[in-house]
This record gives C-alpha cells, structure tokens and sequence, in this order.
C-alpha cells in the first residue's frame, strides 16, 4: 500500500523484491488498517507525514503484533518537538526484513 497521489521510489523497491502489486489507497490510517485486517501485506510511505497522520494506526499494528518501523529500520519515535515524521513502514514481521533490505 501507497499514497494514491504520491508513489515514491521506495515502494516500487519493495514491490518489486517482494515480487507484489502496488495498491494505492488515500489515509495512512486507512493503508494500515488494510495490513492489520490483512487485506495488504506491506504499507511503505516516504516523503513525510505529521506524528498525527499515523500515531493511533501505528499503535493498533503494533497491538496486531505487525512490524512497524521507519524505513531505515530505526524506530518511530513520537511526541517530539519536530512533528514531522519522514517516513515508515507496517508490514508482516516475517516480510520486514525484505522490505528493509529492498529500500
């Protein structure tokens, strides 16, 4: 899962490792709770975002024990003074690692 108005290069990647389609949606809540139900696999966004844009949809991944990061793997960190948060990843745990990789 993607923006529907912007498919940064990343997801592409990791389209194309994972061998997937790119499925585009609008809301970041809306791209993580099509992974939580299962209905995508992967939800890869780059080019920014506000701690408020995925706060709550980050939350129940990971209750729903999915992989949640930043791109680079490091962890998402919340409630700082810069609200800007660049970019992330949900996904399946046993798919985190090609997804990381691939990007």
């Amino acid at each position: 899962m993607t923006s529907r108005t912007r498919r940064p290069p990343e997801t592409e990647r990791i389209a194309a490792a994972l061998d997937a389609d790119v499925l585009l949606l609008g809301s970041a809540g809306a791209k993580a709770m099509a992974v939580v139900r299962g209905d995508a696999d992967v939800y890869a966004h780059a080019g920014g975002q506000y701690q408020w844009d995925s706060a709550a949809p980050v939350g129940v991944a990971m209750a729903a024990g999915l992989h949640v990061s930043r791109l680079d793997g490091s962890p998402l960190v919340y409630n700082r003074k810069d609200l800007a948060l660049p970019d992330l990843l949900i996904c399946r745990p046993e798919l985190a690692a090609a997804c990381l990789a691939a990007v």
